[in-house]
């Protein structure tokens, strides 16, 4: 059967010209705006998937608990880039994790689990011996308001992922220019009670920004993060990840914003119900890592 539009009568076509015509004004500057957002930031663009780098560069640090004889203390611990002072092509490894994790082991040195990759494909784990202490002298630094450590490490020779710079640790115009607000979505690694996946790595997990407001970070000193807290994820990074996202009145396509948020110290307890954990997250700010790293000397011990 053969079917025949309905008639229009000239002001219907006259509506429908106009209508088309709104559309491609509106297409237009929507184009406008994202050509613009796109030029901003094709001066600095992004190589390496904060993913994959992050996956390689957290490790599962465990010791002798302190006063706890025949028992282990274990948590999670990332490596970042400090820049050498007088030289922007090196960078020395700094090992950061919560302060209470460090603090937590007894003796000397405590032990990170590598991984080391094989011809085939597979990975094997290599435990790696850290210096936290000499002569039970503490070497790592903590920040005086915040709970998080930093450490410079010796690394394996053959030792070759990427790292992080410190650039990356997100500041409070960091999150005021992408507008980071709660509800948006982190992801964070770490060893929930000396979990992993296979072959040695972390395991990662994700939620939602919790709590507000975030900034300035210097006040609010902590983010709640709506994921489930186990022992041993203490001093996992928190990222952020997210692409053709609209900020400052622009979308942004094919933009890839990533950064670290910080780190997770803890869950968050009701005083009130006899600290029953509420299954979220306590995650110190970026900044506060950052301010510790700067506490440590301008060059590491270790070339």
């Amino acid at each position: 059967m053969k079917t025949t539009e309905p008639a229009r009568s000239g002001w219907q076509h006259t509506l429908i010209l106009f209508v088309v015509l709104l559309s491609s004004i509106g297409v237009s500057l929507l184009l406008c705006g994202i050509s613009s957002a796109q030029a901003e930031d094709s001066a600095t663009p992004i190589t390496y998937d904060i993913n994959t780098v992050l996956m390689e560069a957290t490790f599962r640090i465990h010791g002798a608990a302190k006063g706890k004889p025949g028992q282990i203390s274990f948590g999670t611990a990332f490596l970042m880039g400090k820049p050498h002072p007088d030289d922007n092509t090196k960078a020395f490894y700094v090992l950061i994790s919560a302060a209470h994790v460090f603090a937590g082991i007894e003796g000397d040195n405590a032990t990170i689990t590598l991984r080391v990759r094989q011809p085939d494909g597979r990975y094997l784990e290599r435990p790696w011996p850290i210096e936290l202490r000499r002569n039970g002298e503490e070497l790592f630094v903590r920040h005086a308001e915040a709970d998080v450590s930093a450490l410079y490490v010796n690394m394996p020779d053959d030792f070759a992922v990427t790292i992080l710079p410190t650039a990356l640790l997100a500041n409070d115009d960091v999150l005021k220019k992408f507008e980071i607000h709660p509800g948006d979505e982190l992801f964070c690694l770490g060893f929930p009670l000396l979990a992993q996946s296979p072959m040695g790595f972390p395991i990662l997990r994700s939620g939602k920004i919790a709590s507000y407001p975030l900034v300035p970070t210097s006040i609010h000193k902590s983010i709640l993060f709506d994921f489930r807290v186990f022992e041993g994820n203490s001093g996992g990074p928190v990222y952020f990840v997210d692409r053709d996202r609209t900020y400052g009145g622009n979308v942004y396509l094919g933009q890839k914003i990533q950064f670290v948020v910080g780190l997770v110290t803890s869950q968050l307890m009701a005083p009130a119900f006899n600290n029953q954990a509420l299954q979220i997250a306590s995650v110190v700010p970026a900044p506060f890592i950052r301010e510790t790293i700067d506490l440590l000397p301008k060059t590491s011990p270790y070339p």
